[in-house]
């Protein structure tokens, strides 16, 4: 397995991350695998030389978080290891429990080191902006769990672009802890982030780690086919449609079937291929989606190919800052 620099921060991370969001408790969502179904793969990824784990306190209300800290000593020391999770969305009903406030954050990483048995997150993310927050409030809190040791580096994820600017020129003010990574929405159903997070993100030396590199599954299939996420995902259908998808889902099945390997190697192949992309967070029910992430890593596509993949795609409205 590569590594690479997380942007032009010290910390070097394996190229693929396994996003932990499939792991927690069916009650939660009913597509997700409960804890005895999920450590095997998480052993799995390991052993395929994943280091790097990203997790977020609302996945499972916690509970996903809970089944990373317990598998995880079981893999490697923690040095060995990259574990990032995520705080801003409710995890109650609470006033106070969800969102990017000092209050918040600096209750919600306590609780995340608890349930990830650990002394101190290798990133900690905010997860999307808080509007109802002032900026220079969170951004303090955060520099302030960096400076206790509760966390080493800090990301953000999907956000306007003059949001995110706002925040590394408030960081760089202040001289407060800096955003070294950008958990944006990428994939070829979904690249508004091409016009303006990506040349930022280059620009500002923050590396760039996908969600959804295979648009939650749709890009691993021949449109029209459905699995239980895909049904049962209300977030997901607010991302993606059935007129944009069919064409781009039909290009890679084109060059998948071309250079004999599966849509899901060609699809991450490209987001693997974007400048600036430093580890896509890919998702893992089933051993096949782990050996597929993996053979991408060896796929690289032609200029002709990654053309081809290119060309259906037709401009839409910003989606996956909620």
């Amino acid at each position: 397995m590569e590594h690479a620099q997380l942007g032009t921060c010290g910390l070097r991370v394996s190229r693929l991350a396994l996003g932990c969001m499939t792991y927690g408790a069916k009650a939660w969502r009913p597509w997700v695998l409960e804890e005895a179904e999920a450590v095997p793969l998480i052993r799995a990824a390991f052993d395929a030389g994943i280091t790097f784990f990203d997790t977020a306190d609302m996945y499972s209300r916690g509970v996903s978080e809970e089944i990373l800290g317990r598998v995880w000593p079981e893999l490697a020391p923690r040095d060995r290891l990259v574990i990032a999770t995520k705080v801003c969305q409710p995890m109650s009903d609470f006033p106070n429990d969800r969102g990017l406030s000092r209050k918040h954050i600096l209750e919600s990483i306590d609780r995340s080191l608890k349930r990830l048995g650990t002394d101190y997150i290798d990133l900690y993310q905010i997860h999307r902006f808080d509007p109802l927050t002032p900026l220079e409030e969170t951004l303090e809190a955060l520099d302030d769990v960096v400076r206790a040791g509760k966390a080493l580096y800090v990301g953000a994820s999907s956000m306007y672009s003059w949001q995110f600017m706002k925040a590394l020129g408030l960081q760089r003010q202040h001289g407060w802890a800096r955003f070294v990574s950008m958990q944006n929405h990428l994939n070829l159903i979904y690249r508004e982030e091409e016009r303006e997070m990506m040349p930022l993100c280059r620009s500002e030396g923050v590396g760039i780690i996908p969600w959804s590199p295979l648009a939650r599954g749709r890009l691993t299939r021949p449109s029209g086919e459905t699995t239980l996420r895909t049904d049962t995902d209300d977030f997901g259908k607010t991302l993606y449609s059935a007129e944009v998808e069919t064409a781009i889902a039909a290009a890679v099945q084109r060059v998948a079937e071309a250079r004999g390997v599966t849509m899901a190697q060609v699809a991450l192949a490209w987001v693997l291929a974007q400048p600036g992309v430093t580890a896509p967070i890919i998702g893992v029910s089933k051993p096949k989606h782990l050996d597929d992430a993996v053979a991408a890593l060896e796929l690289t596509l032609s200029d002709d190919e990654l053309a081809a993949l290119a060309a259906p795609y037709r401009p839409q409205p910003v989606k996956g800052h909620g």
